[in-house]
């Protein structure tokens, strides 16, 4: 009984014994320490890169486009004024958006304007390859009335080249300028200019001279092809307004506007006196103060 009693308690310690010496590399084991992972296990994925934040103070502005940009008739009657051009000009009047980005000084040296008035998209390739040059923080893009704006409904520029040539300017862009900010404008609602300036006797004289004819054309004719007529060119314009929605939302780095330029309500003294189209100084001004409120909002649009 004693031996047997003595054997039974060496073998309870050496079970005790033994449980005491594997513990610790259990624990080690479970808590994984600085171990290697097992081999085969798959390594964890890497974690996603945030999106990078859109600058809401850029330090320098290019402006591309089409006469709208070029301050034509807003100051004098069929020329360009671009020190009122509501992207980069350096009128107090108008206040632009370089000027409010940067101030007076910096703007006149760190601003560009590349827009060429009667511009249509087909230009925009070769206007962002001058830009992208200056290696700017921001580029403005208006263009797209002047598609529109053609001597036959059957010369506008049909939707998909439209897209195609956008494209093809932010590649450009790309290529040289990767991280440049972009705004888009949307293209005016020439339906509207139309009906604040036919109104004026002056006005529909210059715009025999050439301006807009699908638009602006015998602007007193309210039969049925007339209305018509400039019903296509509306609706020609929403699509252009929609390719350059749907480009831009592909671009991390680029802001449409919202439609807030095709919604914006022209009147009489937002448009030029020369031409009762294109926009005044004021008209200038407000176009500068859609853009800075779409370029320094905090939220990406």
């Amino acid at each position: 009984m004693r031996d047997t009693g003595r054997s039974r308690v060496r073998a309870a310690v050496a079970t005790v014994t033994a449980v005491l010496l594997a513990a610790p590399l259990v624990a080690c084991d479970a808590t994984g320490g600085n171990s290697p992972a097992p081999k085969g296990a798959p390594a964890a994925d890497p974690t996603p890169k945030p999106t990078p934040a859109w600058n809401s103070r850029p330090g320098s502005v290019a402006a591309v486009g089409d006469s709208i940009t070029r301050g034509f008739d807003a100051c004098t009657v069929l020329s360009d004024c671009p020190e009122v051009s509501w992207s980069t000009g350096t009128d107090p009047e108008v206040r632009s958006l370089a000027v409010r980005l940067l101030g007076k000084d910096r703007a006149a040296e760190r601003s560009w304007n590349y827009a060429e008035t009667g511009a249509r998209m087909a230009a925009l390739p070769e206007q962002m390859e001058r830009a992208a040059a200056k290696s700017p923080e921001l580029v403005t893009v208006m263009v797209g009335a002047n598609d529109a704006c053609r001597g036959a409904l059957r010369a506008m520029t049909p939707v998909a080249e439209f897209r195609r040539d956008f494209e093809d300017a932010l590649r450009t862009l790309r290529g040289k300028a990767p991280k440049a900010q972009v705004y888009v404008a949307s293209v005016p609602d020439l339906k509207r200019l139309w009906s604040e300036g036919r109104g004026n006797a002056m006005g529909k004289q210059v715009w025999k001279l050439g301006i807009c004819p699908t638009m602006l054309g015998d602007p007193d004719d309210m039969g049925g092809e007339a209305v018509e007529r400039r019903s296509t060119v509306q609706d020609r314009v929403v699509a252009y307004n929609k390719v350059l929605e749907e480009v831009c939302a592909k671009d991390q780095h680029c802001r449409y506007d919202d439609g807030a330029v095709f919604d914006y309500r022209f009147g009489t003294d937002q448009l030029s006196h020369w031409d009762w189209f294109h926009p005044s100084k004021d008209g200038q001004s407000r176009l500068a103060e859609l853009a800075f409120r779409a370029v320094t909002a905090e939220e990406e649009r």
